[in-house]
């Protein structure tokens, strides 16, 4: 019994490795179908929608704009050298005037005396210098005849002396008193309009206190700036060859009024990092008042033939300025050197003419990202974005 058990136990054994085997056999081809097919491919990563700009090569003028303020090419306060009282005023309120037009009279009746009194004191010095004169002539008779000895000679001659010294201080006098007399005439030094008039005929003034009118001469007119010192190398290049032009605009004007780059400041000022300019226009018109705010742009130099993308374009990357392209449907950043940048514009290098340049929705882009062409704000059935892909795809 013990071997009939033995001999059914192995013979169980075997069946159930049989079967085991068998099992394998059959699941074996199947795994290894399973293997050999494609794994499941992983969900595309969707296109980032973005808007392209097409980079043009193409002149680019470099300007610098600022905000300045008209200044006069002079201002004078106009204010008497002698105290008195106005006899006349020869001159109104905003009326142009001219280098020595006559503007106020002061009353200088004792000065006009003084000038009489010394005048006479002057004809008396003269009479009794020819009188001296003749003394001197008859006492030169007399001592040749032995009539007078020398001593009354020299006496005759000391006094003709004396007299004609006399007669220089009295003229010295008088033109001593001439001047104060002339100041009675007050005069533009000037020309240029004049200002408020504050005093009327019949006012007292005191010397060199008080201002009677300010001619302020605004044709041609100054425009005062401040650039950055960055531009000083252009200011001074420009000011050397005269050549600078300089086109201001008033905040109510659309046409700009143009000038010449007239003064660059010989120092920075620390505080802020800028150089002061200035610029000379044309006035006639009078279209620029002193005190004025203008919007002062200045052509600095221009770049030939330069590649030109919009300067939203440029993104500043760790590694320096970088831009996105389109190529076959996908981002490829591309390292670029700004050459100059100007308004909404940007001369780069690192870029060719006729790529497409990633404007808008830079922002989410990484290298090799796929992007859309955005649809434009006109086109509701994305037609635009078919017609863009079309043009881009055509050889």
């Amino acid at each position: 019994m013990k071997k009939l058990s033995t001999s059914f136990a192995t013979a169980a054994l075997a069946v159930a490795c049989a079967l085991a085997l068998n099992a394998c056999g059959d699941k074996g081809p199947a795994a290894s179908g399973a293997g050999e097919a494609a794994p499941a491919a992983k969900p595309a990563a969707p296109a980032v929608p973005v808007s392209t700009v097409t980079a043009v090569r193409r002149k680019l003028e470099l300007s610098i704009s600022a905000t300045g303020s008209a200044t006069p090419v002079s201002a004078v306060d106009v204010k008497p050298q002698l105290s008195g009282v106005i006899r006349r005023v020869h001159v109104s309120e905003g009326q142009q005037v001219r280098a020595g037009d006559l503007l106020f009279t002061l009353d200088t009746r004792s000065d006009e005396a003084n000038v009489a009194k010394l005048r006479a004191q002057i004809a008396k010095d003269q009479v009794l210098l020819a009188d001296a004169q003749r003394q001197l002539a008859r006492s030169r008779d007399l001592l040749a005849k032995n009539f007078i000895s020398q001593g009354a000679l020299d006496t005759s001659q000391t006094a003709v002396d004396s007299q004609q010294a006399n007669l220089l201080a009295d003229q010295a006098s008088l033109a001593a008193a001439q001047v104060p007399l002339s100041h009675g005439q007050i005069r533009a030094a000037s020309a240029g309009r004049v200002g408020l008039v504050p005093v009327f005929a019949g006012s007292s003034v005191q010397a060199n206190v008080t201002t009677l009118a300010t001619i302020t001469r605004i044709d041609p007119i100054d425009i005062a700036f401040s650039l950055p010192q960055s531009a000083l190398p252009d200011l001074l290049a420009l000011l050397k060859s005269g050549q600078a032009r300089v086109e201001a605009r008033l905040p109510e004007q659309a046409q700009a009024l143009e000038g010449r780059l007239q003064f660059v400041d010989s120092v920075v000022d620390a505080a802020s990092g800028t150089v002061k300019a200035k610029a000379r226009f044309d006035n006639r018109e009078q279209k620029l008042w002193p005190g004025a705010f203008v919007k002062v742009s200045l052509q600095t130099r221009q770049l030939e033939d330069a590649v030109v993308v919009p300067l939203q374009a440029v993104i500043q990357s760790a590694r320096g300025p970088v831009v996105y392209v389109a190529q076959d449907g996908k981002a490829v950043q591309k390292p670029v050197k700004l050459l100059a940048t100007q308004g909404d514009d940007a001369a780069v290098s690192g870029v060719d003419e006729g790529d497409q340049v990633v404007v808008d929705g830079r922002q989410n882009l990484r290298p090799d990202v796929p992007i859309s062409e955005r649809k434009s704000a006109g086109d509701k059935t994305g037609q635009g974005d078919k017609a863009a892909k079309t043009d881009k795809a055509a050889p």
